[in-house]
């Protein structure tokens, strides 16, 4: 890298500093935890689940169209230099994880093919530890397997739950796309501002979305039929303005800015507070209570987080000498690292 692109690059990434990333990766949560209410409220009127995604995405897509040209001012050299990674996250971490979870769906639980959607944080862990011998510390154990028990009960798998193993299948390839969603948003070197990144991925992610429903892969239904909100009759368009603008555009931008602050990991573990927003969002609009069961799986996978955050650095052999985990995760040169100025963590 030139010092200035370099210097360009610098401009463009926020340093890492944990309480403000805590914080944007929660509003991410909860934007993204918000679609859920809004999704039902569609499928209860009439929509499938694909034009949902699709328009969703679709519309989020266009949001951003002028805020990330807006934001690229001055910095349109780095868009080639980034093609590939907004490829990759429009295809793997926007199109191919919202299918994926769908067709999980047409086969399992909800609460089933979210669990398996949620196992992307553990295969994050379980990546860095077959690829580079880095076995994650005690702590960081002990809060994947309390995230993980979290999830169960707050999703209540137990309840009603059914299997299939392609279901299975399509509900592990969706976790695949998430890993994809943390890692590339997470690398930071000569990146694009997260709302150009955000934007760029979005438009990749709807065109695949649309191509595949129009080889009638992803069936599309929709009604203009009002939708039911709190007890309130609302025009369809205000659900899918909410899906768009609040679940879509404010969610991808902040879930990548979140992942540059806190690294990939954290972050990824911090995500899994989606579920608990959605509970919460459910019992606002719609009046859906959480039982004590899942209040206890909450706090089962706050302490997970916490965990993983404190233990992050405790990798067998030592930290890694500039970044964490997420530096030899995404394959970056420790050699190169160790001459760039130090973050702030």
């Amino acid at each position: 890298m030139t010092s200035g692109a370099a210097v360009a690059a610098a401009d463009l990434t926020p340093q890492r500093t944990p309480f403000v990333g805590l914080l944007v990766a929660l509003a991410s949560a909860a934007t993204f935890g918000s679609s859920g209410t809004f999704g039902q409220a569609l499928l209860a009127s009439g929509w499938s689940p694909g034009a949902i995604v699709t328009a969703r995405i679709t519309g989020a897509a266009l949001v951003m169209l002028v805020p990330a040209a807006l934001a690229m001012h001055g910095h349109w050299h780095l868009l080639r230099r980034n093609i590939g990674r907004i490829i990759a996250y429009g295809i793997f971490a926007v199109a191919g994880c919202q299918f994926a979870y769908f067709m999980a769906v047409d086969r399992l639980s909800v609460g089933v093919a979210l669990l398996l959607e949620y196992l992307a944080p553990v295969l994050i862990v379980g990546w860095v530890w077959a690829r580079h011998g880095r076995r994650p510390s005690r702590l960081t154990t002990a809060g994947v397997g309390a995230a993980i028990i979290g999830l169960v009960l707050v999703l209540d798998v137990t309840s009603g739950a059914r299997l299939d193993v392609v279901g299975v299948a399509w509900g592990l390839l969706a976790a695949i796309g998430l890993v994809v969603f943390f890692l590339v948003a997470a690398d930071e070197e000569e990146s694009l501002p997260p709302i150009s990144f955000a934007g760029g991925g979005l438009a990749v992610g709807a065109v695949g979305l649309l191509v595949v429903a129009a080889l009638g892969v992803l069936p599309m239904e929709a009604t203009t039929s009002s939708v039911d909100l709190a007890g309130w009759s609302a025009p369809w368009w205000v659900a899918i303005v909410e899906l768009a603008v609040v679940a879509g555009a404010l969610a991808y931008a902040s879930g990548i800015a979140a992942a540059r602050l806190l690294g990939g990991t954290v972050a990824s573990f911090v995500g899994l507070s989606e579920v608990l927003f959605a509970i919460v969002f459910a019992w606002l609009v719609v009046g859906e209570a959480m039982s004590p069961v899942q209040a206890a799986g909450g706090l089962a996978v706050l302490a997970g987080v916490i965990a993983v955050k404190l233990g992050e650095r405790e990798v067998a052999g030592g930290p890694l000498p500039t970044d964490d985990v997420d530096t030899a995760l995404l394959g970056r040169d420790e050699e190169t690292d160790l001459a760039q100025p130090a973050r702030v963590h």
